[in-house]
């Protein structure tokens, strides 16, 4: 395979929103968001290498390099000179990537619980020991238990009372392929990531960082980058945790449009 399995949809005419999905996550994440969207614009969703039908790439692509030079592969195959970009958690890490490195293919950036990457070497490689450890389980284990335990960490804690959105992410998690997940994980998970810390004010587009009030984490994370970069605005919404399109869908496509719309 030489290309990234996407889903484009909307006016031909319209302006291009380009989604990027999380780690364990394919196109279809964003079907809700899209489908709010597709009538005002063309909507561009991908499964990122590893993810869905985007499989069976060398082992180059599933790197955070490899996987932005496939992104714009991909918008030059399809014509399309500047996106708006949507990234949530590793596909934000992505998104950021590409705006920093592709910052002219990228005509705004929004940003869903997605970090710049971890600061310190030595936190990197007690990261890339974690990866390594979860990748063997992927490749090992039983895939229904991984799963499981996943979101049941704390970054999930909010999903906890909500077991109709678990059972619902569990399934559709089910279709990827677990040992196509150990390569992403490997190749583009947080410890394998350059930190883009120092980059951020370079950033040179009109972002949006939002985080659920409730991730805290991520709250924090969203606030540094708008006091390193006067273009980065940092949102959290209320009562919601780290899947905000998902958990609180009407709230995260009201914030995603009103950017869109925006003057510059």
């Amino acid at each position: 395979m030489n290309r990234l399995n996407h889903r484009l949809t909307g006016p031909a005419d319209a302006p291009i929103v380009l989604f990027l999905h999380g780690f364990m996550g394919s196109l279809t994440d964003w079907q809700t968001v899209i489908d709010a969207l597709e009538g005002e614009y063309r909507c561009l969703a991908v499964d990122l290498p590893g993810h869905g039908d985007s499989t069976g790439f060398s082992d180059s692509a599933y790197t955070m390099e490899g996987a932005a030079r496939l992104v714009v592969d991909l918008l030059d195959e399809l014509e399309v000179s500047r996106a708006n970009v949507v990234g949530y958690s590793m596909g934000g890490r992505l998104a950021l990537y590409l705006a920093i490195e592709y910052g002219e293919r990228c005509e705004r950036l929004c940003l869903e619980s997605a970090s710049p990457g971890l600061e310190l070497e030595v936190d990197r490689i007690t990261r890339r020991g974690l990866d390594e450890a979860r990748a063997i389980r992927l490749e090992t284990d039983d895939y229904d238990s991984f799963l499981e335990e996943w979101y049941r960490q704390p970054l999930f804690a909010t999903l906890s009372a909500k077991e109709e959105l678990i059972s619902g992410l569990l399934e559709a998690r089910r279709a990827n392929d677990p040992h196509e997940l150990a390569r992403s994980l490997r190749g583009m998970g947080t410890g394998r990531q350059p930190s883009l810390w120092e980059r951020i004010a370079t950033l040179e587009v009109p972002t949006l960082a939002m985080s659920g009030a409730l991730d805290g984490k991520y709250v924090e994370i969203a606030e540094k980058m708008a006091v390193l970069n006067d273009r980065v605005r940092a949102v959290s919404v209320p009562n919601t945790g780290h899947i905000i399109h998902l958990e609180n869908p009407e709230a995260f496509i009201l914030l995603l449009r009103s950017f869109l719309q925006s003057i510059i």
